[in-house]
């Protein structure tokens, strides 16, 4: 399999398929809770699936994102490609919070309409960073931007409050 095939598995994620890439069920579902209900979120009203170092996070486009150019602001771009990937790694540490430390993104192709997926995945990690990718997908999936980032644990304890 050469590097580029493996990259692609990355943003396809199999934990929507099947217990294989489920080792922490529970702390998925808790992850996935705490995204969901964070007051930023109230306004976007996303979807987030988490598993074993990848996440899928997603929203409805509204015209209320959109640029003086009628199309979904970058802001936008960012946050749903530095959550996708954030979540990838904070899937693999259950005990605290991870923080984004650096992340760069591509704006790809501009969108107005339907829905806009952000796909992320884990590549690499050691004791002290985590490194995350993910990308940024249409309602025909057709990739509108990509992004990375470097990630480390924070030493803010992962608190789940009931919503």
């Amino acid at each position: 399999m050469n590097a580029s095939s493996m990259r692609m598995n990355y943003f396809n994620p199999p934990h929507l398929q099947g217990p294989a890439y489920m080792t922490n069920p529970t702390h998925y579902r808790l992850l996935e809770n705490l995204y969901l209900s964070a007051p930023i979120n109230k306004m976007f009203n996303p979807t987030i699936k988490i598993g074993d170092g990848v996440a899928v996070v997603s929203i409805q486009i509204k015209p209320d994102y959109f640029h003086a150019a009628n199309a979904v602001h970058g802001a936008l771009y960012f946050k749903l490609l530095d959550d996708a990937a954030f979540f990838a790694v904070n899937s693999l540490v259950p005990e605290v919070f991870v923080l984004t430390v650096s992340f760069n993104l591509n704006f790809l192709k501009p969108v107005s309409q339907g829905d806009m997926i952000a796909k992320g995945a884990v590549i690499q990690k050691n004791p002290r960073l985590y490194i995350a990718e993910s990308r940024l997908e249409d309602s025909t999936s057709k990739i509108i931007g990509m992004g990375s980032g470097i990630f480390i644990k924070s030493k803010i304890p992962l608190v789940f409050r009931p919503t």
